[in-house]
């Protein structure tokens, strides 16, 4: 994966570290997770790969995961249940999973989550947690925290994302940020291209008939405050065969490089926005 994707801009991770007050984030290779705290309680958004640095990471933040109850997943790729697989160090095993109805047919075995343009069928996924299965436009009380689910198929046919507290939207591998704004995520990895088009503008006309601005915050690009950058190109897909146009000079060749991860930038510098560079493909 590295090889395939290097020098192509397609992967810009944030480091371990906050957003702010309430959202912290860990970074595992390529992807992003996310802890939302409030009124003491954190929840989790995604559970990432199975990564033997996960406790390490939490520790620079910290967070014990032994203090993890409720993980609200976007979807069951391993790059956001890999935490919670049977085959993991089961630092969660007492969290409640919240996961949409339909992505939870992957899980129970009667689809497989197909990539490559529908040419591969990856292996299904266990878990072993609680689960509490989600519909679209549920809200949750969760502790005193609000948590709205929005279904948003396309990459996966059960693809969630969460809008909590009105005031930050977790959008798993909805959205991927381009130096000149939001696209719909890699066409490689979606069950459905053209869906996933679909979902991200009908995303966008939901929160725009309700005037709602949040934080956007991205599994594998980073976040912004920049509603009108975030669905800057929503009709259109990240292509995966090239090299992003415009340049961003701010991503990195290769995007699993974690040298510049550290427990000091973690504990001393805040996670800025993505810089929106804009110019003509």
């Amino acid at each position: 994966m590295a090889q395939i994707y290097r020098g192509k801009e397609i992967f810009k991770p944030l480091n371990t570290g906050r957003i702010d007050e309430r959202v912290a984030c860990v970074r595992e290779y390529i992807a992003n997770i996310f802890f939302y705290t409030k009124n003491g309680v954190t929840l989790m958004i995604d559970a990432g790969y199975n990564y033997e640095r996960l406790r390490e990471k939490l520790g620079w933040l910290d967070i014990d995961p032994a203090s993890i109850r409720h993980i609200l997943i976007t979807h069951q790729d391993t790059d956001h249940v890999g935490a919670v697989e049977t085959d993991s160090d089961l630092l969660f095993s007492d969290a409640t999973l919240y996961i949409g109805e339909i992505e939870n047919r992957y899980l129970t075995g009667e689809v497989r989550r197909r990539v490559s343009m529908g040419l591969y069928k990856l292996p299904p996924v266990r878990i072993d947690n609680k689960k509490v299965l989600l519909k679209d436009g549920q809200v949750l009380d969760i502790a005193g925290i609000r948590v709205e689910c929005l279904l948003v198929p396309g990459h996966t046919w059960g693809h969630m994302v969460y809008l909590i507290d009105d005031a930050y939207l977790f959008t798993g591998d909805t959205i991927w940020f381009g130096p000149d704004g939001g696209y719909s995520f890699i066409n490689m990895l979606a069950e459905d291209n053209a869906m996933a088009k679909r979902s991200l503008a009908a995303l966008e006309q939901k929160l725009r008939a309700r005037g709602a601005r949040p934080k956007i915050i991205t599994g594998h690009t980073g976040w912004t405050d920049d509603f009108d950058f975030a669905f800057a190109h929503r009709d259109e897909v990240c292509n995966a065969w090239r090299r992003q146009k415009p340049h961003d000079p701010d991503a990195p060749v290769n995007g699993y490089d974690e040298s510049e991860d550290t427990e000091v930038r973690a504990r001393g510098e805040r996670l800025g926005s993505v810089k929106p560079i804009y110019g003509k493909k």
